[in-house]
């Protein structure tokens, strides 16, 4: 038997296709809602939790197909899909998928509730005292915030806004032939769970609104009611969603305008999905569809709640035994003997030698906060700098960089303000900024300023000394609790210097491709990690020990793709945690036998990317912000830094072998592109990586 060849490198069949591995992670999160063994209320969290990834999929990706769509691009991708092919593809998947999560909470999930004592209740499930009840609510805090709006003649079909929830009533009235319709908003400013008093029972606004609909149309012989939702396209930021030869804004200030008309703009995106209750007639679905320029295949009739992002807020408290054990995170061991009363602490142990901090597992307060809060209080500080690219409401980050220009420090922030979803508040943290001195960029012309950098500049007694941070997350406070991520505290004289001459260049607008140290992206992330790679591959011809490990969020550049074949081609072992969307197939033989690509998930978001390179027994690290993703390497301020100390340099082998040999929370992708999960073996004990961290924190 012949054995079958192996796709060729530029071969369609070498690559998955970017959408469907991205909603393939999403499958796998959704494993987490369908898991028994996770506790009742983490399920519904996920439950939620997939509700908002089905938005944000819509909105980011299928709205990006649909542009092109309408551009009439027929150029496919490296799978070999047309962006039609592609949204046909993805609708279908991202429905089937929708449909498993309806059921779970249907069929599973909700019943689980009620049996704990804490029903979400249909306005059917109701008995006559509380249906009175939820009649005395609406009157008196719900109906004054309604605005029925009816269409006909002298009333045009209203505005939907994105993601909002929606009543389509139907109202007949006396000597009418036909039914009037009339749109209701649910109030986003109310709960969307309504208590019912002496239990801890919910019922759903949209539900204690169409119960009582009969009293707001009290003329009427009949009143129909059902629900819809809208989710609009969101478009790329201002700079990668310029025409071809169309010539971007570049006056004083433009990218500010540009930004803010695109907030504008995204109200009245064009529509990617109706969702309808699957209760509604289908010619209210199709004339709804219609009135919103919406197509026959983008209407999604959904069975049971919609919006299901909401189940994220249940109004829910106490219930441990139906949640995760609490995860407190740990002070870093070296700083915990640090003097409160004493800025300058930290900068002492810093100096003595490079930190990493792993969060969730260690603190963010205390170790990353404590560093720019410790800079803004301490008088030999002279300045700070700091990428946002997202941070948290009422940022104490934010609130130390006021603090220490009000105290004459030089406080310098590159403000990504073209960060998807977060555009209008990075707005508003640039002006405060602005209103108390700091010098503030908004990004950098023609790229998103993704590099995760923060630099402290003191006069110590022996000269001017640069502490900086390199890190793998967002400058968060919020996202520290949930998000797996890395950072490095460092006094390193060459890297620190390097970190403000990106700092530079990105304030001054002036390159500064003279690093020896720090790689920088668009400059040379890609060059520098494809020669890396062929440096494996070069150390495996020749027979020296060669091999490639890493942990990143993302994989899709194709031309960094073909680099890891050819090395697997020539036998580099490489082992790759690639937490979301992968476009490479792995196991492939003859194409990519000696790779090995798996998933961790688990109840932190994993976010942190760790680079390893055997090179010929004398392995080299690196951590920093990129994946192997187009944009990151090409169009996005990116940095990537060698970890050079030998004990952080231990501590990240050591993080990686604990995802590597994770038995229970790790997916394992198949040739084919499909992932199972891994189980341990009979009488194996479970090995989880994030609770294997969460336990060595506890016992640091």
């Amino acid at each position: 038997m012949l054995q079958e060849a192996p796709p060729a490198l530029d071969s369609p069949a070498a690559y998955l296709n970017r959408e469907l591995s991205w909603l393939a992670f999403a499958r796998r999160v959704l494993a987490l809602a369908e898991d028994p063994r996770v506790p009742l209320l983490e399920r519904v969290k996920f439950a939620g939790i997939m509700g908002m990834i089905y938005d944000e999929f819509a909105m980011k990706r299928m709205g990006g197909l649909r542009r092109q769509i309408e551009k009439k691009k027929r150029t496919p991708g490296p799978d070999g899909l047309l962006p039609a092919d592609e949204l046909v593809a993805c609708r279908a998947e991202l429905r089937a998928q929708a449909r498993i999560v309806a059921r779970l909470l249907a069929r599973e999930l909700r019943p689980a509730l009620a049996a704990a004592g804490l029903p979400i209740l249909d306005a059917a499930d109701l008995d006559r005292p509380q249906r009175d009840y939820l009649r005395g609510v609406f009157r008196e805090s719900i109906e004054p915030t309604l605005t029925p709006l009816a269409v006909d003649a002298a009333h045009p079909f209203p505005f939907i806004s994105n993601l909002g929830l929606n009543l389509a009533v139907q109202v007949r009235e006396n000597g009418r032939a036909r039914s009037r319709f009339v749109r209701i908003k649910v109030p986003p400013n109310r709960s969307r769970w309504v208590a019912l008093p002496g239990s801890a029972a919910l019922v759903p606004l949209e539900q204690v609104i169409a119960l009582n609909l009969p009293s707001m149309f009290p003329g009427s012989t009949e009143v129909r009611c059902s629900f819809f939702r809208v989710t609009r396209g969101a478009k790329d930021d201002p700079w990668t969603d310029l025409e071809g030869d169309e010539e971007p804004d570049f006056t004083p200030g433009a990218l500010l305008g540009m930004v803010t008309a695109e907030l504008t703009a995204r109200r009245f995106a064009g529509v990617v999905r109706l969702q309808v209750s699957d209760d509604m007639p289908e010619d209210l679905q199709l004339w709804i569809a219609e009135q919103l320029h919406a197509d026959r295949e983008d209407v999604e009739p959904t069975e049971g709640l919609l919006a299901l992002d909401d189940l994220m807020r249940l109004p829910l408290e106490g219930h441990a035994e139906l949640r995760d054990a609490p995860h407190v995170p740990v002070t870093h061991p070296r700083l915990r003997a640090l003097d409160p009363e004493d800025p300058a602490a930290i900068f002492d142990v810093i100096r003595a030698g490079d930190l990493l901090v792993h969060v969730p597992y260690q603190s963010f307060d205390t170790s990353v906060l404590r560093f720019l809060q410790s800079a803004a209080l301490d008088p030999a500080v002279l300045a700070i700098k700091l990428t946002i690219y997202r941070t948290s409401g009422q940022s104490p980050i934010v609130q130390a960089l006021v603090e220490a220009a009000r105290r004459g420090k030089q406080v310098a922030v590159l403000v990504e303000i073209t960060a998807r979803f977060d555009e209008a508040p990075n707005i508003a943290w640039a002006q405060q900024l602005e209103q108390v001195g700091a010098h503030v960029a908004y990004g950098v012309e023609r790229l998103k300023t993704h590099a995760k950098l923060a630099l402290v500049v003191r006069e110590e007694s022996d000269g001017i000394r640069r502490y900086a941070h390199l890190g793998t997350g967002n400058y968060h406070t919020g996202t520290a609790r949930l998000y797996e991520d890395l950072g490095i505290l460092t006094a390193d004289p060459t890297l620190a210097a390097e970190v403000g001459a990106l700092f530079n260049e990105l304030t001054g607008a002036v390159s500064a491709r003279g690093y020896s140290e720090l790689i920088v992206s668009p400059h040379s992330l890609r060059e520098r990690f494809a020669a890396l790679v062929q440096r494996e591959a070069g150390h495996a011809r020749a027979g020296r020990p060669a091999g490639i490990r890493a942990k990143l969020n993302q994989l899709q550049d194709p031309r960094m793709i073909a680099e890891l074949y050819r090395a697997s081609q020539v036998g580099v072992p490489m082992r790759l945690n690639v937490r979301g969307l992968c476009c490479l197939r792995a196991g492939v033989p003859g194409l990519s036998e000696t790779i090995r690509v798996y998933s961790t998930l688990g109840r932190f978001l994993e976010h942190g990317r760790i680079y390893r390179f055997e090179n010929g027994g004398e392995p080299e690290l690196y951590l920093g912000s990129a994946d192997w993703m187009t944009r990151n390497l090409d169009r996005r301020v990116e940095s990537i830094a060698p970890v050079k100390d030998p004990a952080v340099r231990a501590e990240l082998e050591e993080i990686l072998g604990i995802y590597e040999r994770d038995n229970d929370s790790a997916w394992d992708m198949q040739p084919d592109g499909g992932y199972v999960r891994r189980r341990p073996l009979p009488g194996e004990p479970r090995r989880a990586a994030q609770e294997v961290f969460m336990e060595l924190a506890r016992r640091s």
